[in-house]
C-alpha cells in the first residue's frame, strides 16, 4: 500500500483550522509519512491507508499560530496511538483486539484503587468497551476523540473513571503508603538557582514534609484532590457528582490546597534550622510550586499505573 505523494495537501484540506500551505513542503511530507509508517510497524497487520490516517489526524490536530511551525507540535502527539485509534473507529477487527489486549485489559488492575468487587469493575470495564469502541445511531464510537495529546492509555483510564463517577461506583482514595512512594518521584522545581539549591540540600526533608502533610489531609480531602488533578473532573462535574454546588467544590479545593500548604510549612519549619531569611526563601518554593506539585504527583501515579 503506497502513502502517496500528496499527504501535506491532505493535511492541509482537512485540518479543522485553517492552515496555510509550507512553501517547501518536503519536511512535512516527510514527518507524515513518517507517523504513518511507524504506526503500521507499532500495530502489525493493522491497515489504514496514509490518506485516511493523515485526514483523521488532521481533523484532530491542535490550534496553532499563523505562521506557526507544524512539525514540533506533530512530533509531541502520540501518533501510533491516533493510529490505533482511528483504525479501532473504522472497526477493523486486528485493530479491535490490539486495544483489548494492550489497553482495556489493563483497566482492572488502573481501577483498583476504587476498591469495588471484581464484578463492579467488570461492569465499567465493559461499559467503557461498549463507550468507546460500539457505533450508535447518527455518531460514531467514542474512540474517535481520542485527539493524541497525552497517552491513550490515560484517555482511556479516565473514560473509565468518569463511567465508575456515574455509577456512583468511586472508592476510597489510595494508601499513604502509596502518596509517600508517588511524593518520591516528585520532579524537583526549576526557578532561582540559589532557591533551587536549598531545595536541593534539604530535598529530603522537602519529601517527608509533603508526606505528613498529605498524612494531614482527610480521605474525603485526598479523594477530592485526586478527583480534580487525576481524574481531571471539572469543578462542575465534581459538583454534580458529589449532589453540591460548583462554589462549594471549589471552596473544598482552596480547603485542601490550604491545608497541604500549611501543614508542610509547619513540618518544614519544625524539621529545618535556617536562618529567617533562608527558611522564607525555602518556602517561596512551595509557594509556587505547591499545585504544579500536586498535579504532577497525580499524573506520575497515572503513568505508573499504566505500565
Amino acid at each position: 500500500m503506497g502513502n502517496g505523494p500528496g499527504l501535506v495537501a491532505t493535511f492541509v484540506t482537512h485540518a479543522r483550522v485553517r492552515l496555510a500551505p509550507p512553501g517547501d513542503p518536503a519536511p512535512l511530507e516527510s514527518l507524515l509519512s513518517h507517523a504513518w509508517n511507524s504506526s503500521r510497524a507499532r500495530w502489525p497487520g493493522v491497515d489504514v491507508s496514509a490518506e485516511t490516517f493523515v485526514r483523521h489526524l488532521a481533523e484532530r490536530f491542535p490550534e496553532v499560530g499563523p505562521g506557526s511551525p507544524l512539525a514540533p507540535v506533530l512530533e509531541s502527539l502520540s501518533v501510533e496511538e491516533l493510529y490505533l485509534a482511528c483504525a479501532c473507529a473504522r472497526g477493523l477487527p486486528l485493530a479491535t483486539e490490539a486495544f483489548e489486549v494492550h489497553y482495556l485489559a489493563k483497566l482492572p488492575g488502573m481501577l483498583a484503587y476504587l476498591k469495588q468487587p471484581a464484578a463492579v469493575v467488570d461492569d465499567i470495564c465493559q461499559l467503557t468497551r461498549v463507550k468507546l469502541l460500539v457505533h450508535t445511531p447518527g455518531k460514531g464510537p467514542r474512540i474517535n476523540d481520542y485527539t493524541g495529546r497525552g497517552a491513550l492509555m490515560s484517555w482511556v483510564r479516565v473514560t473509565a473513571v468518569r463511567i465508575a463517577l456515574k455509577l456512583q461506583a468511586a472508592g476510597r482514595p489510595e494508601s499513604d503508603e502509596d502518596v509517600a512512594e508517588v511524593l518520591e518521584a516528585l520532579p524537583a522545581p526549576g526557578g532561582d538557582a540559589e532557591l533551587e539549591l536549598i531545595r536541593q540540600r534539604h530535598q529530603a526533608e522537602f519529601r517527608q514534609a509533603l508526606r505528613d502533610a498529605f498524612s494531614a489531609l482527610s480521605s474525603d480531602e485526598r479523594h477530592l484532590l485526586r478527583l480534580y488533578f487525576l481524574d481531571r473532573l471539572s469543578t462542575t462535574e465534581l459538583g454534580a457528582l458529589l449532589r453540591v454546588n460548583q462554589s462549594t467544590v471549589s471552596r473544598w479545593l482552596k480547603s485542601a490546597r490550604k491545608t497541604l500548604h500549611d501543614e508542610t510549612k509547619r513540618h518544614l519549619q519544625a524539621r529545618l534550622n535556617l536562618s529567617a531569611a533562608g527558611f522564607q526563601s525555602f518556602l517561596s518554593i512551595l509557594d509556587s510550586q505547591l499545585d504544579l506539585s500536586i498535579s504532577q504527583l497525580f499524573s506520575e501515579e497515572d503513568r505508573l499505573g499504566g505500565v
